[in-house]
């Protein structure tokens, strides 16, 4: 898609007054928080409507969050709000993103998989020149088999990963976890029931 055309396609699933993935954490997220250090500069990557980014500064991180729909970006500063919480949203289409060069302690991409392999491949260049040296990465996403799962994810298979594709993507990384299982998620309507799930915990090497 277009540059517009991703907007108006984000900003159409975002339209309700609901929250398409709900608004509590990611379950991967919320495991793994404790790996941060403390007062963490955290990047949230296509954060759409602000679950995690919200839940990152509530313990205690700064947060910049982005997202190609304006509409997403709203209802995120809306429960930001809410929560009480401090949160930089930042209007950005990762296409053609100029990422900021060792800028974060952290970077988090939350189910991101609109991206097909060229643009995923930048994106992952782009998450390894925005972390500092020794900075954390947290990917999950859907596994080829979601597909017949069907509860979540796109309906590209390029678009997901795969395990050997995550470890040769990430090979210049040190990996500190690479997990793929299945499991039941309720995140919204928009991701419920049994998924095909990989989590990747990734350092940049000093």
């Amino acid at each position: 898609m277009t540059e517009p055309d991703q907007a108006a396609f984000w900003n159409e699933r975002y339209s309700a007054d609901d929250y398409l993935f709900g608004t509590a954490p990611n379950a991967f997220l919320a495991r793994e928080v404790h790996r941060l250090t403390p007062g963490s500069n955290v990047l949230a990557v296509a954060e759409g409507e602000g679950r995690n980014s919200v839940f990152l500064a509530q313990h205690g991180h700064r947060v910049v969050a982005s997202d190609v729909s304006e509409r997403a970006l709203d209802k995120a500063r809306a429960l930001a709000e809410r929560r009480g919480v401090e949160v930089e949203y930042r209007h950005v289409n990762l296409a053609d993103w100029e990422w900021p060069a060792e800028a974060f302690d952290a970077v988090v991409g939350i189910f991101i998989q609109f991206a097909g392999p060229e643009l995923r491949e930048d994106i992952f260049g782009g998450m390894h020149r925005s972390l500092k040296p020794g900075g954390l990465l947290l990917l999950e996403g859907y596994r080829e088999e979601q597909l017949a799962y069907g509860t979540g994810g796109p309906p590209n298979i390029e678009n997901l990963y795969t395990e050997d594709g995550l470890r040769r993507a990430f090979s210049a990384w040190e990996i500190e976890l690479l997990d793929a299982y299945d499991a039941e998620i309720e995140e919204g309507t928009g991701h419920s029931g049994k998924s095909a799930l990989i989590d990747l915990i990734a350092r940049k090497r000093s």
